[in-house]
C-alpha cells in the first residue's frame, strides 16, 4: 500500500496547509527536493488540475530560489526560450509547469522544442487510494461538514478517482449538509450523489 507522508515539510507550508504526499506525486516531490543534481538547471513538471503542482512551485521556489514559469504551456516561446538560457547560465533552477507532458505542449520554436525534450519531466498523477481517501478526509473536514465514519471509504469504491471529482464531489456534499443541517451518513451522500448524476442507482451494498 502507498504510504502518505502528513506533512512533507517544505519552508512556508504553514501557510497553505500541509501537502500529501503518496506515490501518486512522490517522485516529483523527491526530484524537486533534489534540485541540486539536476543534470540541467531547467525540469518540467506537469499533472491534472488540483493535484498541487503549483503548490509545489511556489514551495519550490521557496526552497531552492529559482524560477518557476506556471502554465508555461501557454506562454509565448520566447519567454521560456530566454528563461531557458537565464538559467544554465546563471545555474539558479528553473521549473516550468504545465498540465500536460511538454511533449504535447503547442510550440513552433524549434530550438526551444529540443530544449524542452531534453529537460528532465516529471508527472504527479492522478490520485492512488490512500491518497484519494485522505483527501476526500481533508476536503470535509476543511468545509466543515460532520460526516459518518464509513463515508470516505463508500466514496472511494464508487466515484472517479480524481482530483477534480473528489473537489466536486466533497463540495456537493458539504452545501448539502449545510442545507439541511445533517450529518453526512451514507444514505445522504447516496441520495445526493444520484440526484446530481454522479451514481446509478443501484440496491443498498450486501450485508455481511
Amino acid at each position: 500500500m502507498s504510504q502518505i507522508s502528513l506533512p512533507f515539510e517544505w519552508p512556508g507550508q504553514g501557510a497553505e496547509g500541509d501537502f500529501l504526499v503518496s506515490d501518486a506525486n512522490s517522485i516529483a516531490v523527491r526530484h524537486l527536493e533534489g534540485w541540486r543534481d539536476w543534470p540541467l538547471a531547467t525540469s518540467v513538471l506537469s499533472g491534472p488540475a488540483l493535484s498541487g503542482r503549483s503548490m509545489l512551485g511556489r514551495r519550490f521556489a521557496a526552497m531552492s530560489g529559482g524560477r518557476v514559469i506556471d502554465d508555461a504551456e501557454g506562454q509565448d516561446d520566447r519567454l521560456l526560450f530566454n528563461a531557458w538560457n537565464d538559467a544554465q547560465t546563471s545555474r539558479r533552477p528553473l521549473l516550468l509547469i504545465g498540465r500536460n507532458a511538454p511533449t504535447r505542449w503547442d510550440v513552433a520554436l524549434p530550438d526551444l522544442r529540443s530544449r524542452l525534450a531534453a529537460a528532465p519531466h516529471v508527472v504527479i498523477a492522478e490520485p492512488d487510494e490512500p491518497l484519494a481517501r485522505a483527501l476526500i478526509e481533508r476536503s470535509l473536514g476543511a468545509m466543515g461538514a460532520h460526516y459518518a465514519a464509513d463515508l470516505p471509504d463508500w466514496l472511494l469504491r464508487r466515484i472517479e478517482r480524481s482530483y477534480g471529482v473528489i473537489a466536486q464531489v466533497t463540495r456537493l456534499l458539504n452545501e448539502a449538509a449545510l442545507s439541511s443541517a445533517r450529518k453526512i451518513s451514507v444514505a445522504m451522500a447516496k441520495e445526493t450523489l444520484q440526484d446530481a448524476g454522479y451514481l446509478p442507482i443501484v440496491p443498498d451494498d450486501p450485508q455481511p
